[in-house]
């Protein structure tokens, strides 16, 4: 079961309510589903801008809840069908955070009890600029999300980077916009990918594919 939500809001609106940077929407996101404070995150969300305001949509397992913040008029959210994923080609766009790791050499040497390096916690996360490396990394990620990228189709528009203040921490991501059209190859694959997301920094609105059915 997948729900999709959306919230419009002009700029005077999100301006009174202070929603300055992703962290800020984040949190506003998460009041969509109250009652869950030790939860772990089990929503994806996007957030998009133009002249006119924002939009910011939500997928979710479960059905979200207007928060005091969202006027009645600017909500709605309804249950996808499940037959809206038994389609063969979707067009789609996906705004993500691609990444790879690295090993961070400022980092002390993690050694586990078999007298091995853990490499993975003396690592850190790069973003992958190259259009090659985007491209590969987005065939990777289609692979094991159960779908295939048709090439001729594939439009890359890096976004530049994503600041955020969490507290007295300051943090970016950096954020690519994939687009074109898709192929599904693995059906229950593809539907676990659209519920889960892809890449790194899902919490900040990276991750969520908008998918549209194609003839």
């Amino acid at each position: 079961m997948s729900w999709l939500t959306q919230v419009t809001l002009d700029h005077a609106a999100v301006a009174r309510r202070q929603l300055r940077d992703t962290y800020d929407w984040h949190q506003a996101a998460w009041q969509c589903f109250p009652g869950r404070p030790t939860d772990t995150r089990d929503f994806l969300t996007r957030l998009d801008q133009s002249p006119q305001g924002f939009r910011l949509l939500i997928v979710s397992p479960q059905a979200a809840t207007r928060p005091d913040w969202c006027p009645p008029d600017a909500w709605q959210s309804r249950e996808i069908p499940e037959g809206y994923f038994g389609r063969a080609r979707y067009s789609f766009q996906l705004r993500a955070n691609p990444t790879k790791k690295i090993i961070d050499p400022n980092k002390p040497k993690s050694v586990g009890p078999d007298g091995r390096i853990n490499r993975n916690r003396n690592a850190r996360r790069v973003p992958l600029r190259q259009p090659a490396d985007l491209v590969a990394w987005l065939e990777r990620k289609a692979a094991a999300g159960g779908f295939a990228v048709e090439p001729d189709s594939l439009r890359i528009v890096p976004e530049g980077q994503e600041h955020f203040n969490r507290g007295h921490e300051h943090g970016a991501h950096a954020s690519v916009e994939f687009r074109g059209t898709l192929r599904v190859t693995d059906p229950a694959a593809f539907h676990r990918t659209f519920q889960t997301g892809l890449g790194s920094g899902k919490a900040f609105g990276f991750g969520l594919l908008v998918i549209a059915p194609l003839k």
